[in-house]
């Protein structure tokens, strides 16, 4: 492409084809203005400042592929009237791509902002997290690859109602689900699990699915949110480096075994250096940290933190699950319950324990709930009793605190601790 230094404003097709080459290139000669370019662009800047001979030339020729000339027209157009024809994604991508390539930086901002008020399809949003990587980081267009990532956050929030589509993203929209804070899944070992079926998906290669569960994925699960279990497996997972996977099932258990408020101030540290591996998502069964012992009698504590917005949602008639834990072989968990109290008549707020097996299975245990009422005392007993499990039965109590539902969740309420209603259950097999 032949470009004419001139303060000239007006433009010229003058084409013209080299014939004596096997691969014909076609001239084309602008009159343009070289202060304006070199306003624009670092590209023409340099190259009309840096004292080289093309700068003490009139003439330029620059060279570019044919697939790029409409793209160049319209940031020429762009240069001069801040506007130009484009108005599909793929031509304004065309065009993002020859500004970087001259580094008009203006214009890249200019498309960003134009795709961003474009209608975002999952698409579209994967061609935008598709640019090369220069692009991506460029400031310009940060703000446009943030929105595809929302889009595709908020489209396939719901794994399990969208699992085949999820399952059938690239890695960069993969990346983009699992980043989410918001993501609705039953915990995050169903995480791990779906996340280990689509790499090997993806991926049937081991040394490619090693190389893209170290660079891209292990950062995106967070492990202090599973369970021990599913954090033992993990160690015995081949898909691997079994020194990293070490490191990280470590990290998480010395996390697990802080003391909750511990673990809270972790988190809020974490999540202040943008790192958010402690950060819970919207889970369908609510982490617990959970302590087993075998002597001197089987038995197990658990604990259970609510936020008070998560309590709030329960009214008038909702509750909401625990993890799953494990006493004597048997899966157990809790469920906080809004209910009707029949005796008064208002709501109030009710805890439960519910054994997971179902048959004919029969298992006795005693418990305890307790709960911490003010910000120095210790956990308070709040009920006990012992029960006989049955056909995945559940028993609790319908009134933990004995209030009604309003001055539990007032403002003033003894129960809340900065936002948190700190629960605890112990269980113990009958002897």
């Amino acid at each position: 492409m032949h470009f004419i230094g001139d303060d000239e404003e007006s433009e010229n097709d003058d084409s013209s084809t080299d014939m004596d080459s096997s691969n014909p290139l076609r001239v084309r000669t602008l009159h343009i203005s070289s202060p304006i370019l070199a306003a624009k662009s670092r590209f023409f800047y340099k190259l009309f400042s840096n004292g080289m001979k093309e700068s003490e030339q009139r003439n330029i020729t620059i060279q570019i592929h044919a697939s790029e000339e409409a793209a160049l027209m319209d940031l020429l157009n762009f240069m001069y009237s801040n506007t130009f024809s484009a108005t599909t994604p793929t031509a304004v991508l065309d065009v993002m791509m020859v500004a970087d390539k001259f580094e008009v930086a203006s214009c890249m901002k200019y498309c960003s902002h134009l795709l961003r008020n474009l209608r975002m399809t999952t698409e579209s949003a994967l061609l935008y997290l598709d640019l090369p990587f220069n692009i991506l980081v460029a400031d310009e267009v940060q703000p446009l690859t943030d929105a595809a990532k929302q889009f595709l956050a908020q489209r396939f929030k719901d794994i399990t109602k969208f699992q085949e589509d999820v399952l059938s993203l690239p890695l960069s929209g993969i990346e983009a689900v699992l980043s989410s804070d918001n993501l609705q899944i039953a915990s995050e070992d169903a995480v791990f699990d779906f996340v280990l079926k689509w790499a090997r998906m993806h991926y049937p290669k081991l040394e490619e699915r090693r190389e893209v569960w170290s660079s891209h994925l292990l950062h995106l699960i967070r492990f202090p949110c599973m369970t021990c279990r599913k954090l033992k497996k993990v160690m015995m997972c081949n898909d691997f480096d079994p020194k990293l996977a070490s490191k990280l099932v470590f990290e998480a258990l010395f996390y697990k075994a802080e003391a909750p408020y511990r673990q809270r101030s972790i988190a809020a540290e974490a999540g202040n250096a943008l790192y958010h591996g402690y950060v819970e998502r919207a889970y369908k069964y609510r982490p617990i940290k959970a302590l087993e012992f075998e002597t001197p009698r089987q038995q197990c504590v658990i604990y259970l933190d609510l936020k008070r917005d998560e309590c709030a949602s329960l009214f008038p008639a909702g509750r909401v699950y625990s993890q799953a834990f494990h006493l004597g072989g048997q899966g157990f968990f809790l469920s906080a319950h809004c209910n009707m109290d029949h005796q008064s008549a208002f709501h109030c707020f009710g805890l439960f324990l519910g054994m997971q097996e179902k048959g004919s299975v029969s298992f006795a245990v005693d418990y305890e709930f307790a709960a911490r009422i003010s910000p120095g005392e210790e956990y308070v007993s709040k009920y006990k009793g012992d029960y006989t499990f049955t056909s995945g039965k559940a028993v609790g109590y319908r009134n933990l605190f004995g209030v009604a539902w309003t001055p539990f969740l007032s403002e003033d309420s003894l129960f809340f601790i900065n936002g948190i209603l700190h629960l605890r259950a112990e269980l113990r097999v009958r002897v």
